[in-house]
């Protein structure tokens, strides 16, 4: 398993174990983690803090020549306010776990120029389906619904 996505997964876990969604995010600049975050919206009572909102708000400010090398790990396809602050960076790589469970806007994010990567990895997928079994009102809530 790629270490990045591991690091993802150590997190949506890390989420989990607080109460929250399991859903991780690693921000990759350089071969390094520069950032990192989990769904945290229960946890801090937030209307925002996805993953990779997290994971992004986690890194601190960044430079665009430093988004621009950067690489984006989530365990979960980002939906369109995560997709839309890695097109606002420019970040040219996005790696996810799995979209069986929840598909983002992917393909509108390729048109873009972004290479989106999914990984279809069978940890992540179980996280995730296995949460949304548990918990569908808290699911539902997340995306929306």
């Amino acid at each position: 398993m790629d270490k990045f996505m591991q690091a993802a997964i150590d997190e949506a876990r890390q989420g989990l174990a607080e109460g929250g969604i399991p859903i991780g995010s690693v921000l990759v600049i350089d071969g390094k983690i520069v950032g990192r975050g989990h769904n945290r919206r229960v946890q801090q009572g937030s209307a925002i803090l996805h993953a990779e909102m997290d994971c992004l708000e986690n890194a601190g400010r960044l430079t665009a020549k430093d988004y621009q090398r950067a690489v984006l790990y989530s365990t979960l396809s980002p939906c369109d306010m995560c997709s839309g602050a890695a097109l606002l960076y420019k970040i040219p790589t996005v790696v996810v776990g799995e979209n069986r469970t929840f598909q983002g806007p992917e393909d509108y994010v390729r048109s873009r120029g972004v290479e989106f990567v999914v990984l279809d990895d069978p940890t992540c997928i179980q996280l995730m389906q296995d949460f949304i079994a548990a918990r569908p009102e808290l699911w539902n809530e997340d995306i929306g619904v």
